[in-house]
């Protein structure tokens, strides 16, 4: 389960140019992105086993992260400085981020046109 926004798929192979404005691109090697996070590559490696970051992996088989994970990152490392325990911080991260694209689609759907004037029958006497 993860709470990644899907890539969408690129109609042609971008070069590295590109892809520098692209928040799905894997642009940060481990060390960077942990440099960056202010962690260890140890709490990068728990959150991919974790199944809550599924890094890229390059040719040497080394794990690439986007701006999109480091965020995710970032978020999850919010919560453990406060005292949650990594389990429940990936839970709420990902609550967090099905709670917002419930809404997102809330927002988006139209309500029925054929709904009646009254949301519910009219209750009947004993």
């Amino acid at each position: 389960m993860t709470p990644e926004t899907p890539r969408p798929e690129p109609a042609e192979p971008n070069t590295a140019a590109e892809n520098l404005d692209d928040d799905h691109y894997p642009a940060y090697t481990m060390g960077r992105a942990a440099e960056m996070l202010g962690t260890t590559a140890a709490f990068l490696r728990t959150l991919d086993d974790a199944k809550l970051i599924e890094p890229q992996r390059s040719a040497g088989g080394h794990r690439r992260y986007s701006r999109i994970q480091l965020r995710l990152a970032a978020r999850v490392r919010t919560l453990i400085d406060e005292g949650v325990g990594l389990d429940a911080a990936c839970r709420i991260v990902t609550l967090e981020d099905q709670l917002d694209e419930a809404r997102s689609l809330n927002t988006q759907v139209p309500p029925p046109s054929d709904t009646p004037d009254e949301p519910f029958p009219p209750l009947r006497s004993l």
